[in-house]
């Protein structure tokens, strides 16, 4: 069997903070009721950066940790939904920015919060058919710019924020074993496009996607485990999509996983889409929490709607 292992992670966060005190000014809601709902405290801004910025931070860090030079790099994928411009894609500014060889494949991918994991399983497909072996995978995303600030019931929830990761295939290293899926959903999460009759907004039916979450993450659990053929117990780290505290509650109750085994950091970064599940690796590499050998399982759902999960080592 052959696949892919991450050989090094990075980040890229904003400068700017929104606080719930922030948005206490904005709309009718309070510090504790944010706070007891979703575990949000605060999120990150663009302020005078662009999405290649922070996904450029990312990326450099990402190499640097693997020890790859963008010489090495044959594939370049950015999940994003919100990219700076559609025509050059995100990846393709990126390609610029880092120096990858001008024959790296580079395009974006849109699986909204799932879209991390679409991305990998996409990386391990065409690396295996690349001539050079290592891959640079982004989820990078600038929610606060689709964001409605008049809306409480979504205005609390998306940050802003990048994370990478360089994943390298032979054909000795294990599948990802990834499971992925769609509901094609246009009521419950939902973003309008260019040219759309209504404001390019995100919109959601909070209550309904919580539910779907619910019953949808531990499916990805259960999928993944039986096609890597592994038990809770073979996993050193479970790294869930950071859309609400209290979904992941739910699921490491569910599956009596000890806290040494997760990790939650959307107190500090809120809901970033495609860059929540990134972020989390590259602050468990920071703090020595995972490194050569560990064994990763990741979750992730979203728009679409989209749900996902993988099985990954590090190299």
């Amino acid at each position: 069997m052959s696949g892919i292992k991450i050989r090094g992670t990075g980040k890229g966060v904003p400068a700017g903070v929104i606080t719930n005190a922030d948005l206490e000014g904005l709309v009718d809601t309070t510090d504790a009721w944010i706070t007891s709902r979703t575990g949000i405290q605060l999120r990150r801004r663009c302020d005078g950066q662009s999405l290649t910025d922070i996904a450029v931070q990312a990326g450099r860090q990402a190499l640097t940790r693997s020890g790859v030079t963008p010489e090495d790099i044959g594939v370049c994928i950015v999940a994003t939904l919100t990219p700076d411009t559609l025509v050059p894609s995100a990846a393709c500014c990126l390609q610029r920015e880092l120096g990858l060889p001008e024959d790296t494949l580079c395009f974006d991918l849109n699986a909204a919060c799932t879209g991390f994991l679409y991305a990998l399983h996409t990386m391990e497909c065409l690396l295996a058919k690349s001539p050079r072996k290592c891959g640079l995978v982004v989820g990078a995303e600038r929610l606060t710019r689709v964001t409605d600030w008049t809306d409480r019931s979504t205005c609390i929830l998306f940050g802003d924020g990048a994370g990478a990761a360089v994943a390298e295939w032979r054909e000795d290293f294990p599948s990802i074993c990834a499971v992925l899926g769609c509901r094609g959903d246009q009521e419950l999460l939902r973003l309008a496009g260019p040219g759309a009759p209504e404001p390019c907004y995100i919109q959601m039916e909070g209550r309904k996607v919580f539910k779907f979450a619910v019953e949808v993450v531990p499916l990805c659990i259960d999928q993944v485990l039986a096609k890597a053929g592994k038990t809770v117990e073979d996993v050193d780290f479970f790294v869930f999509h950071q859309a609400n505290a209290r979904i992941i509650d739910l699921v490491v109750k569910k599956y009596h996983i000890p806290e040494e085994k997760y990790y939650k950091n959307l107190a500090r970064f809120g809901n970033t889409s495609a860059a929540s599940i990134p972020l989390v690796l590259s602050e468990l590499e920071e703090q020595g929490k995972v490194g050569p050998g560990s064994r990763v399982l990741m979750v992730g759902f979203g728009g679409g709607l989209t749900w996902g999960g993988a099985y990954v080592e590090f190299a």
